[in-house]
């Protein structure tokens, strides 16, 4: 077991490079069972959430091949079931994408319900609405979906909700359905629009990707391809706010400052300095952070896989900000780890009131999901004295290199193996 080790205190300098968009990852490297050829996919962040879905495709049957640490090749034409291993699928959310693409290509996909982080209900029923629409019949079982069809046909599909992996899902499954698919009320995020881009460079027919009316129309046949995937917004923005809490003047790399405004917006009203170069933003940070008040919002909205991350801010901020949680349920369950270490935040259901302190100080802390995770590292880099961070895992999900990147940027961070008898091993 891994355990993070900081000593706060120290300003960030420097420069830091962002990997490939881990959420555009997750539903590109399961798009590709679709394919009739090889897709090469390029920029792929070397991040455990990768792992495992290509060790699912290689057991359903695919050549997956790493040509360097940030490229995959994907030959899917050995894939003869449309059954996915109960064992791995239940280790990661993005698992479901798995019935898209599998109804898709086979007409019937039987699929383990998702795990990944746990911070509230993960309803699929906007998926399987999708599926019915597009003719399809489910059946939920033992934790098991096995959806099936005769004959996927186009349909108008109006989502009650905007879900980013229900839109996924029927996207996958449309794009080689007979006739014009229409997804009202869709999600509009940054990896919606890559995943179209690449569907697109296969030869698929989807128009309309960053709006809320997505239209595809089904083609018979998608060719292989090669495809870069885009940054990572949620990485750059943890960086951003790393470098605004910790003060200093770090420089973030490969981003798409576009997809990043609502993140560099509210580090503005704090009083942060950010500017923007054509694949960079530099963040700025000597004075006092000011309280600002956030609600999460699906994209163009700011983004509820940043708000752990700034409440830490916040936490270091002068006065009182409130922040509404509006897209999960549960996901404050940081918080308790964020008091440890001195922070003044009281919840009540999705709201959560920060009374800014002084500072924070180093206690042992976990990382209770992904982003969750990143925030105690932040809180960590800030505290006075020493701080432990149990749980890693669930950072490495969706981090790549994370320990390493933070050294280069003047952060004191080490990684311990920790032994079953308590004692640890700095690596």
């Amino acid at each position: 077991m891994d355990r993070f080790i900081i000593t706060g205190g120290n300003r960030l300098f420097g420069d830091v490079s962002i990997s490939g968009a881990k959420n555009a990852a997750v539903a590109i490297i399961p798009a590709a069972i679709l394919a009739d050829g090889v897709c090469r996919i390029e920029n792929v962040p070397n991040i455990n959430d990768v792992t495992i879905i290509a060790r699912i495709l290689r057991q359903m049957g695919a050549e997956v091949k790493s040509v360097n640490h940030s490229t995959l090749e994907i030959d899917p034409r050995p894939i003869v079931s449309p059954v996915a291993s109960y064992e791995q699928v239940h280790q990661m959310r993005a698992s479901y994408y798995l019935m898209g693409a599998l109804l898709g290509r086979f007409s019937r996909a039987v699929v383990a319900m998702p795990g990944g982080c746990d911070f509230g209900v993960r309803p699929i029923d906007q998926h399987l609405k999708g599926f019915a629409a597009l003719g399809a019949s489910y059946n939920l079982e033992g934790g098991i979906v096995d959806v099936k069809a005769d004959q996927l046909t186009g349909n108008n599909i109006y989502l009650d909700v905007v879900s980013v992996g229900a839109t996924v899902n029927i996207m996958l499954a449309a794009v080689k359905a007979r006739g014009l698919t229409v997804i009202e009320n869709a999600a509009k995020e940054p990896h919606i629009v890559d995943l179209a881009n690449f569907l697109n460079s296969m030869g698929a027919d989807v128009r309309g990707a960053g709006t809320d009316v997505i239209k595809i129309r089904g083609v018979s046949h998608l060719e292989g391809t090669t495809y870069s995937i885009i940054p990572d917004q949620i990485e750059a923005g943890t960086y951003m706010v790393a470098a605004a809490a910790a003060g200093g003047d770090v420089t973030v790399h490969n981003v798409i400052p576009k997809h990043l405004e609502s993140i560099t917006a509210k580090l503005e009203e704090m009083g942060v300095t950010v500017e923007e170069y054509d694949e960079a933003v530099r963040i700025v940070r000597d004075g006092p952070l000011n309280k600002c008040n956030i609600k999460t919002m699906p994209h163009p909205g700011f983004p509820t896989d940043m708000q752990p991350q700034f409440t830490v801010l916040l936490s270091i901020a002068n006065g009182t900000s409130i922040v509404n949680e509006s897209v999960w349920d549960y996901r404050y369950r940081y918080v308790d780890e964020l008091r440890r270490l001195g922070a003044q935040v009281s919840v009540d259901g999705k709201i959560a009131v920060i009374e800014g302190v002084k500072e924070l100080v180093g206690a042992p802390v976990r990382a209770t999901d992904l982003r969750a995770g990143a925030a105690m590292i932040i809180a960590g880099l800030v505290a006075r004295g020493t701080t432990q961070i149990d749980e890693v895992e669930h950072i490495e999900r969706g981090y790549e290199n994370i320990v390493e990147k933070f050294q280069a940027i003047g952060a004191d961070i080490r990684r311990t193996f920790v032994y079953e008898n308590s004692n640890s091993k700095a690596i």
